[in-house]
């Protein structure tokens, strides 16, 4: 089991100056280093989080703004207070639990996936086309990850069949293209199972987590869904695009196959790399499952 996550003091006593009586905290970070949340209890309830650097929080803040003027209450937290220098954002909190892992009724999930389409194109239907320099960004984050795939090659060519490794090969050469051709919208940018809640009272599907909230390419919201739970349950992607309203482009579908490829693949030279099993389990598993999708 993971140790909780110490609560600093300086962290206590900011977050007592905007919660009355505060007297406890709890931690609920993700497993890894960088990620500091606690549930915090006073004459109400809230949440902090300490964001890991100052781009995350400073998306983060806009996020928060962005979804207090589209979405509902009970569709998103509000941002109670922020500290630039503490890197702190203190939310409300959302009814509802954490979808992933979550034990759900069939009938329950194409529900809650219809519902996570619809909320997701009402967010990118808000947004405004992006400035030049949100172009420039996404450019050349997308350059960084098709020379990511051409790195790849080298270290996976002799782990690889012909076939899997033609998809590295096009992924390197075809992502930054494909991108420019394709309209900017602003992302939640970490759509995934894990940022969304689910009350089971109301029936609410719910939305945390802006921190990589930015301008970019649509379809690439759906890389960890497209790569991780859609393949093994195509009716989940169906409920989830009616609820979007509309297909994606063959364009857009090229793309989402590419970045998944990009990221099956680096999975797989990351576990070769560091000997771990489980990268490279996991990065077998994407790229077969990309190397047998058919649009």
């Amino acid at each position: 089991m993971t140790p909780a996550k110490h609560f600093p003091p300086e962290l206590h006593d900011w977050v007592a100056g905007h919660l009355p009586g505060l007297a406890a905290s709890e931690d609920r970070s993700w497993p890894r280093s960088n990620s500091l949340v606690w549930h915090v209890r006073g004459d109400w309830d809230a949440y902090v989080k300490i964001s890991p650097n100052d781009l995350d929080f400073e998306r983060e803040v806009a996020g928060y703004a962005y979804a207090e003027a589209h979405l509902t209450d009970q569709e998103a937290p509000r941002l109670l207070a922020c500290d630039p220098h503490l890197r702190a954002i203190l939310s409300s909190p959302l009814p509802g639990r954490v979808v992933r892992g979550l034990p759900l009724e069939t009938s329950t999930e194409l529900r809650l996936h219809e519902d996570a389409g619809r909320l997701l194109r009402r967010w990118h239907d808000a947004s405004e086309p992006g400035t030049d320099a949100d172009r420039a960004a996404v450019r050349s984050d997308m350059q960084d990850k098709a020379q990511e795939a051409a790195d790849c090659l080298e270290h996976v060519a002799a782990h690889l069949g012909a076939d899997r490794l033609a998809l590295v090969e096009a992924a390197s050469k075809e992502l930054a293209d494909l991108a420019e051709q394709l309209p900017l919208v602003y992302r939640h940018g970490d759509y995934e199972t894990r940022n969304w809640l689910f009350d089971e009272a109301t029936g609410q599907h719910g939305l945390i987590d802006f921190s990589t909230a930015a301008h970019g390419i649509a379809a690439s919201e759906f890389v960890w869904l497209f790569g991780a739970l859609w393949p093994g349950r195509p009716d989940l992607r169906e409920a989830y695009f009616t609820g979007y309203g509309r297909p994606l482009t063959l364009e857009e579908d090229r793309l989402l196959h590419l970045l998944t490829v990009r990221l099956g693949v680096s999975y797989l030279r990351n576990g070769l790399i560091k000997d771990r099993d489980d990268l490279v389990t996991r990065g077998r598993l994407v790229l077969d499952r990309m190397a047998a999708y058919r649009p």
